[in-house]
């Protein structure tokens, strides 16, 4: 049976949407004529789903981070309890509230019930079910401990969502001072100071240079801040632009790793994303080689990833791990020395959560160092330029105020 997306009128005219199970459009119209409505629509979800991926502009929705740790847990939950994969995901479809996930959801059910794999089925869905997810059910299911690998990655993707939660909540604060600054200066400039200082301005009287070079600065704001404005947006849209092509955004992330601090942060979160992603691989039974190809393609910087993809032709050519990624020079010597003595022990899973972990809590840490020091340098620096402003407008009345004087 395969999964139905219907549009439908009732007694009353109104219009009702919904997801039903059959074997083919015609058995789900006659289902809604047995219910009393009027079909207007039936289209099966898989084929809607492959048509929507054929254009870039597609409403395909994906999966919160919240929403794939959720479903995950549950379906971990009933295999656990012995309930048939296909059951398992009807009863997943039913808990959920949103119409569209409830439809993704039969839809695979729909496919499993096929005779298709679960992990073949997920991969219909690739915006919500990536790559990562696809392959490690994949290893579960022939493994035979398909619940825990779920339970894994219910883990992981909880983690994920966890750091960026919390690396989001620290960023509010300091992205909302720095906008603050940017329109308390603008203001100043543009408004305060021209009102100000016009009266210095006919006198003909010499003005300190201090009030000369803010009253430059106001001028430009006023002329070109609109025109300044579109220009950096255009910059950034070039830039990005630019970065489409896979050889200069290899370029461009070989520099961050070279800049002091935001390189070390790359690394970081890089090498913590490999380790946790090859940990659960190996936990699920995936060869080494495979968890590295895959491990390696959930890495965001280019320089590191085909680092990996290194790595992993000199595994293959029988070097240990800890070496091939040694070779690379990309990661960092705790994470090194750690696989090392995983690959000696034969607990390399544990190590390889342990350095993520670490790798985790470094980030965190830094993240709260770089943000205490970065408040109080903000407001300094706010206050360094209004009070510039300030004795830019006050200078000329303490020069008026001595002449008059005299």
């Amino acid at each position: 049976m395969a999964a139905f997306e219907y549009a439908a009128l009732d007694s009353t005219g109104r219009q009702k949407k919904g997801v039903l199970e059959g074997d083919t459009p015609r058995q789900i119209r006659n289902q809604l004529r047995d219910k009393g409505l009027t079909p207007l629509n039936v289209e099966a979800v898989i084929s809607k789903q492959k048509a929507q991926s054929k254009f870039s502009f597609s409403t395909n929705r994906t999966l919160t981070a919240a929403d794939l740790s959720l479903l995950t847990r549950q379906i971990a939950t009933l295999v656990q309890a012995a309930l048939p994969i296909e059951e398992s995901l009807k009863a997943v479809a039913e808990q959920c509230e949103k119409d569209w996930i409830k439809s993704m959801m039969l839809a695979v059910r729909a496919r499993v019930v096929e005779g298709h794999t679960l992990a073949d089925a997920l991969r219909e869905f690739p915006s919500s079910f990536d790559n990562l997810y696809c392959s490690m059910v994949a290893a579960g299911e022939k493994s035979g401990f398909l619940a825990g690998v779920l339970q894994r990655l219910a883990d992981y993707t909880e983690k994920r969502q966890y750091l960026r939660n919390k690396v989001t909540v620290a960023l509010i604060y300091p992205a909302f001072l720095v906008f603050v600054a940017l329109v308390v200066v603008s203001f100043l400039l543009s408004y305060v100071v021209p009102m100000v200082v016009e009266q210095f301005t006919t006198m003909n009287a010499e003005l300190p240079i201090l009030t000369i070079i803010i009253i430059a600065l106001s001028e430009f704001i006023q002329s070109w801040g609109l025109l300044l404005i579109v220009g950096i947006i255009g910059f950034v849209a070039f830039i990005r632009y630019l970065l489409r092509s896979e050889s200069r955004r290899t370029t461009w992330h070989s520099l961050i790793l070279k800049l002091p601090l935001i390189g070390k942060v790359t690394r970081g979160l890089n090498s913590a994303r490999f380790a946790r992603t090859l940990s659960i691989m190996a936990a699920s039974g995936v060869p080494l080689l495979d968890g590295l190809k895959i491990s390696g393609e959930v890495m965001t910087n280019l320089v590191m990833r085909n680092a990996v993809f290194d790595a992993a032709l000199m595994v293959r050519e029988g070097a240990s791990l800890r070496r091939s990624l040694a070779e690379t020079g990309h990661f960092p010597p705790m994470m090194l020395h750690m696989i090392a003595s995983g690959e000696n022990s034969g607990e390399l899973e544990q190590m390889l959560e342990r350095t993520a972990d670490h790798q985790d809590q470094d980030f965190e840490t830094l993240v709260s160092i770089s943000l205490g020091l970065f408040e109080p340098i903000m407001i300094l620096v706010m206050g360094i330029l209004v009070l510039l402003i300030v004795l830019a407008i006050l200078l000329p009345i303490f020069q008026l105020n001595q002449l008059v004087g005299v």
